[in-house]
């Protein structure tokens, strides 16, 4: 089971269905993720809640004054089936959007891991 599409499915239908906050079970790698939509402003808020076995990530979401989305497309790219890497000459992404990639330094933009030369993992679009 693939825990990051599952994630990005949460938050999705959380703002489908204008929830405030949205629940997902904790993992580092979720929880690095969330803080760098947070970073983008694609969501309002992150924070760790629980203890070991129990965490989770409750999510803020976030909305503009006519209760639209900040997040109007959140798509995983790499599956656990098909994997999709790409060097950073490769790195290809729809204007308007944000591909985050994994790097050896870390999650990136798809523009930041192009100007640093580091090519990754290609985790998701989100626009």
């Amino acid at each position: 089971m693939d825990t990051v599409a599952n994630m990005l499915t949460i938050i999705r239908n959380g703002q489908m269905a204008e929830k405030e906050t949205v629940k997902v079970p904790y993992s580092n790698f979720k929880f690095e993720l969330a803080k760098f939509l947070e970073g983008l402003g694609f969501i309002s808020g992150v924070e760790k809640i629980g203890k070991k076995e129990k965490r989770v990530i409750e999510i803020s979401l976030k909305y503009d004054e006519n209760k639209q989305g900040a997040i109007s497309l959140i798509k995983k790219v790499s599956k656990p089936g098909r994997r999709s890497y790409s060097s950073y000459e490769e790195l290809r992404w729809p204007k308007g959007s944000v591909l985050v990639v994994s790097t050896s330094k870390g999650l990136m933009t798809a523009e930041k891991s192009r100007k640093a030369k580091l090519g990754g993992e290609l985790i998701c679009l989100v626009s």
